[in-house]
């Protein structure tokens, strides 16, 4: 189920389907693992430091959980084979802490309007005071839904004329109109429907953090994570190949039948393919060595688009 999918998605794929899986079990017994994992408001009794992280491996329910998790496995696949493990878990793990930040700032400025409503003129201090005397643990953010955003935000500055579907659109549109969109629907959401028990802002702030951290990584090439990963990914499936195992026994553990009497494929027929394999994986590496040594920004257009249907003939 999980043999394609790079190590780092999978594992994220695992964690979170697990981590909502616990959420019953102790559910049951009594303990609500939201109220030691989530997001707290900051300034709450409940909130501890390590929450910043642990928030985005906890759903509130399965639609919650299942669209999450089929946009990390649709995009994630895409973007850790390009960028890497390393880079993408860096990736994934950074902005999904800025959206918890952004969403600590903005239930701050809620707060502060509510008590200089009550209370005008409060100082800051003072109002910081009323806040740490309030009961504030009913604020809690969970969810994955800011890494995942930034997640779309990378596959959109990386592949930007690749054309996606969208439901319930009846055709595809380029990925930087539709991270365009997203952006739109969720800035409107975040300014006419506070309140409704979704981080809308959370969601802006992935993809924000995730726009710095790209951004950064473009302007300076030389502190950029290296891909070598990805192509010593690529470079795995060639010495399998090389050792005498097939490559469809790795994918779908059955061994390819050689044979001769007709129905099935002949010995020409797997050198036909090997050939093929061997020269597609050739020119993946070609393109991976280019962006391990002078940036993803150096590969030309119709380059980035052949690197991205290479993943998906992988």
């Amino acid at each position: 189920m999980f043999g394609n999918i790079p190590t780092v998605t999978r594992n994220l794929l695992l964690i979170n389907i697990l981590a909502f899986v616990a959420t019953f079990i102790f559910e049951r017994a009594g303990v609500y693992l939201e109220e030691y994992g989530g997001l707290h408001f900051f300034l709450a009794s409940h909130f501890q430091v390590y929450q910043i992280v642990t928030y985005m491996f906890l759903h509130g329910g399965f639609t919650h959980l299942f669209f999450n998790m089929f946009a990390l496995w649709m995009f994630g696949c895409v973007i850790e084979r390009v960028w890497g493990a390393k880079k993408f878990l860096f990736y994934y793990i950074f902005c999904g802490i800025g959206a918890g930040l952004c969403q600590e700032l903005v239930q701050f400025c809620e707060f502060y309007y509510t008590v200089q409503t009550q209370f005008p003129g409060s100082t800051l201090g003072e109002t910081i005071t009323i806040l740490g005397n309030s009961n504030l643990n009913g604020a809690l953010t969970i969810g994955a839904s800011g890494a995942i955003y930034a997640i779309l935000l990378a596959f959109g500055m990386i592949f930007p004329e690749e054309r996606i579907f969208i439901f319930p659109l009846p055709v595809p549109i380029k990925a930087k109109w539709f991270v365009c969109i997203y952006v739109g629907i969720e800035l409107f959401f975040a300014i006419t429907s506070m309140g409704d028990g979704v981080a809308h802002v959370a969601h802006l702030g992935g993809m924000l953090f995730g726009f710095l951290l790209i951004s950064h990584w473009r302007r300076h090439p030389e502190r950029n994570f290296d891909i070598t990963s990805a192509s010593q990914w690529l470079k795995k499936l060639d010495k399998t190949k090389k050792t005498g195992s097939n490559l469809d026994t790795e994918r779908y553990g059955e061994t390819t039948t050689t044979t001769t009497t007709g129905y099935g494929p002949t010995r020409s027929d797997d050198m036909a393919y090997n050939a093929r394999k061997k020269a597609l994986q050739d020119e993946i590496d070609a393109l991976l060595d280019k962006i391990n040594m002078s940036g993803y920004d150096s590969l030309t257009e119709q380059e980035k688009k052949r690197l991205f249907e290479a993943n998906h003939e992988l």
